[in-house]
């Protein structure tokens, strides 16, 4: 049941896919708290998705994009100012993606116009969209655009390779756009830090199912879910947070905040022996 945290207020929701996507719980969590939206994603995804069958539930317009083209993007924000009535009062960016992590490239032999598609898919896309609402007054005062992120922008984690350079990309920008819109235009930018999440494209990191575990026994109070992000972000949208911006938020159950638990240290103290050769020289990951 909703509080009517966005009664009255429009918005648009790049990246859900099917109904393991974060932006998919989020759209729902949106129209049950009183917004209207629209939708977005390539046009590919759209056809391989499910997510035709999300704007028929939630009675919303998909407006068919690729967040790499700033062509595309001036048409989401055009079009779903027509739909919607109006400027728009939130946005999320839930787009990621790499290459090199699909064909299973490790950190130390990327392939660079991989790694470039990695980037601007998962991180310049954000300074576009950012840029093309700007340039057409798109988003109302003290509109809130939240992007979705992950701790590996900070720390290393084993198998997040280039993805973790671009969410810490992707952080900057929201520090960097920020202040321009928040100055100019009272538009409020901040990331959220989200637990790892099984879904479809976290599915592809290497090694997420050890992180997601990982995370569940490190965190006190454990992993957040895409539904309890999806409720986080509820507050973000709304004026609740109207002078939180630049800021990278973390929803992790604590994790950020961890060095080593009491569970760590017993499992440390078990051995690490399949992690060494023959030689007893230890095997690095």
């Amino acid at each position: 049941m909703g509080n009517n945290l966005l009664k009255g207020k429009r918005g648009i929701i790049f990246g859900a896919l099917n109904d393991k996507s974060i932006a998919w719980k989020v759209a729902e969590r949106a129209v049950e708290e009183g917004a209207t939206i629209t939708l977005s994603n390539t046009a590919i995804a759209v056809r391989m998705g499910t997510i035709d069958a999300l704007a028929e539930k939630l009675h919303c317009e998909v407006v068919p994009a690729d967040a790499t083209s700033l062509e595309d993007l001036e048409q989401v924000f055009k079009r779903s100012m027509e739909i919607l009535g109006g400027k728009i009062d939130f946005v999320l960016h839930a787009i990621g993606m790499s290459p090199n992590v699909r064909k299973h490239r490790t950190y130390d032999d990327l392939d660079y116009n991989m790694l470039d598609k990695t980037l601007d898919i998962s991180a310049i896309s954000f300074h576009k969209m950012l840029q093309s609402a700007k340039k057409l007054d798109a988003i109302a005062d003290y509109g809130s655009v939240v992007a979705l992120s992950y701790i590996a922008a900070q720390r290393t984690f084993y198998g997040y390779n280039d993805m973790a350079d671009a969410k810490a990309l992707l952080e900057s920008i929201a520090r960097s756009f920020g202040y321009i819109y928040g100055r100019e235009r009272h538009v409020r930018i901040n990331t959220i830090s989200q637990s790892p999440t099984l879904t479809t494209a976290g599915q592809g990191v290497k090694g997420m199912d050890k992180l997601y575990h990982f995370g569940e026994r490190m965190s006190p109070l454990g992993n957040a879910s895409a539904e309890e992000c999806a409720d986080y972000c509820m507050v973000m949208f709304s004026d609740l947070t109207r002078k939180v911006t630049m800021q990278n938020l973390y929803h992790d159950g604590g994790f950020s905040s961890i060095g080593m638990s009491l569970r760590a240290m017993a499992t440390y103290e078990k051995g690490l022996d399949e992690y060494m050769d023959e030689e007893g020289n230890v095997i690095y990951g």
